[in-house]
């Protein structure tokens, strides 16, 4: 395996492992942990198979196109209206919650410095420094992605091994819902979670730019799409059992979806300054790569769209327009962290599960031949249904 496709590999994951990752505990912990890991367990098939349909629909398409051009051909321009509009809605959402949860968790990195940063500071500072890397191209992103995924994972693996030995199994299988919510008030945080966990894996933005990077070579990028789905699963899992395991439910429940309070809730259970200290860089790391991924998809949109040019005052352009608007957001919106990350759900169903599936429909209907995942109209209709059930929490979630 090269060094290319390890990289993508981090790309995908990465782009998955982030706000999702510090989001999961707070979203789920009304539910109990097997309710929770069943949960996890079903979107991630969801995700895995619309990723191969995203794949399929690029690679018959044409290599080097991106979500907007690859929209246009199939459903033209009343399909790419709809993608564009979601895309952006999507990344835009994004990109918003990754600059609140960076902000508040720089805040808090650089307190004990004798930093004192305000919240709007940290906003701007955390946009300007990681929001740099963007502007310099895929190939320094992969690079950069690469260390801090490989970093990323290997503290996962110090915090896991430091938790999970305080993790209760037989609490852990005997945990039940009722000891958060009942009736209509669990049925509501049920509603609230499944739209969180299915953007947790919303790493199919980077899809297109990796297809490009790898030169449309299906078979290292089937590796790649599986590989780098399944690390977030394996991620979410232990990160579940060890947060929901030693904290409990109802106390990461307590926490009111508050990233700074939940990271804090964890170094309390650190005997040691270095655990504690590598369970804060850990949700920091956690957050930057799926930053990277989530805005290098932005970047590369927007440039599209605008045509703009390919050097110095192009791509300053270009980095404003993918910035400024979720930047502001930020700014004005600083508490919203795990709401819009609810909300970025609906976006990302049109994008990654109705309009492929309306996508592959007609290109397979034209017998192209080619590269086409396993499954046929019966499991393009099962996601169909289960998109709209997603889109339907949220909503009812949003109205109620």
């Amino acid at each position: 395996m090269n060094l290319k496709i390890l990289g993508s590999i981090s790309i995908v994951a990465g782009t998955a492992i982030g706000g999702g990752m510090l989001a999961l505990p707070l979203a789920t912990a009304a539910l109990g942990i097997i309710p929770a890991l069943l949960l996890l367990i079903v979107i991630w098939g969801i995700s895995a198979y619309t990723a191969l349909l995203m794949l399929e629909i690029n690679l018959r398409t044409g290599v080097g196109d991106n979500v907007h051009a690859i929209t246009g051909k199939t459903l033209g321009k009343t399909g790419q209206l709809i993608q564009g509009g979601s895309f952006l809605s999507l990344l835009f959402a994004l990109t918003m919650v990754y600059l609140m949860g960076g902000s508040s968790l720089l805040e808090t990195r650089l307190a004990p410095l004798g930093v004192d940063l305000s919240n709007q500071g940290a906003v701007i500072l955390f946009t300007l420094v990681f929001g740099g890397i963007i502007a310099v191209g895929v190939t320094w992103i992969d690079k950069v992605s690469r260390l801090l995924f490989s970093a990323m994972v290997v503290l996962l693996v110090l915090v896991v091994a430091f938790l999970l030995p305080d993790v209760n199994l037989a609490v852990v299988l005997t945990n039940t819902v009722s000891e958060v919510a009942q009736g209509s008030e669990l049925n509501h945080l049920w509603l609230a979670a499944i739209p969180v966990v299915f953007t947790s894996f919303g790493f199919h933005v980077c899809i297109a730019t990796i297809v490009r990077y790898l030169d449309g070579d299906a078979v290292s990028l089937r590796k790649v799409l599986l590989i780098g789905s399944t690390i977030p699963l394996v991620c979410y899992i232990l990160w579940l059992l060890v947060t929901l395991g030693t904290l409990s439910g109802p106390t990461v429940h307590g926490l009111e979806g508050s990233l700074p309070k939940l990271v804090l809730a964890l170094q309390g259970l650190a005997e040691s300054e270095i655990v504690s200290q590598c369970i804060d860089i850990f949700a920091n790391l956690a957050l930057i790569t799926s930053f990277l991924g989530v805005t290098m998809s932005l970047f590369d949109y927007v440039a599209e769209l605008t045509r703009a040019s390919n050097n110095l005052v192009g791509r300053i352009q270009t980095w404003l327009i993918t910035f400024i608007p979720p930047l502001l957001c930020a700014l004005f919106y600083p508490d919203g962290f795990f709401k819009v990350l609810g909300f970025a759900a609906i976006p990302l169903v049109v994008m990654i599960i109705l309009l492929p599936i309306a996508m592959a429909l007609k290109q397979r209907a034209q017998n192209l031949g080619g590269y086409q995942v396993a499954g046929g109209t019966p499991a393009l209709i099962v996601t169909g249904l289960m998109g709209a059930i997603i889109v339907i929490a949220q909503l009812t979630v949003a109205l109620g």
